[in-house]
């Protein structure tokens, strides 16, 4: 799981030869050229690599993927709807640097402590949440102005400013 970041979810078939749609949060327009494998899951926490055979640019957000062995629509409706991960390298190599899915891995640090790292991104209208584990159990913390002190990316590390007693909401058996 630590080695593979999710970066969206196929949303669509496209054609009549098997193509897909990838929505994807990479923050840049791409057209994933040169990626060879991905993987979906398939089950929770379950992930089956794919090969790629072309892609193209559909938009700024999504991306037309053949991947082999799916030769019809019928056959790639299957993949609609599930999750699209990449290995830990793939993802550095396509993710924009100042998206917030770059924040995935880093580790989060409130009041000068680490708090846990980012497994998940989460993007809304007014704010960025970030899923991390903390006590044991989820905990999303808000990104936005008010809360993001600074981002070191040598280090890979996100120092926030806290509300008081969120953290203690998640804090379970701590």
């Amino acid at each position: 799981m630590k080695d593979y970041f999710s970066i969206g979810k196929i949303v669509a078939t496209h054609g009549l030869t098997g193509e897909v749609v990838l929505q994807h949060a990479l923050g840049k327009k791409t057209d994933l050229k040169g990626l060879e494998t991905l993987f979906i899951e398939e089950k929770d926490k379950s992930f089956l690599p794919y090969f790629v055979e072309s892609t193209a640019i559909k938009n700024a957000a999504e991306v037309y993927i053949k991947l082999e062995g799916f030769n019809t629509k019928e056959s790639a409706r299957r993949l609609s709807q599930k999750e699209v991960w990449l290995l830990k390298a793939d993802f550095d190599k396509y993710a924009g640097q100042s998206s917030p899915i770059s924040l995935l891995g880093y580790m989060m640090i409130s009041e000068g402590k680490e708090i846990g790292e980012v497994i998940e991104v989460i993007e809304q209208p007014m704010q960025v949440l970030c899923k991390i584990m903390y006590g044991g159990n989820e905990a999303l913390i808000p990104i936005h102005e008010e809360s993001l002190e600074k981002i070191d990316k040598k280090k890979k590390q996100v120092y926030v400013n806290l509300p008081e007693g969120l953290l203690d909401i998640y804090a379970g058996n701590l």
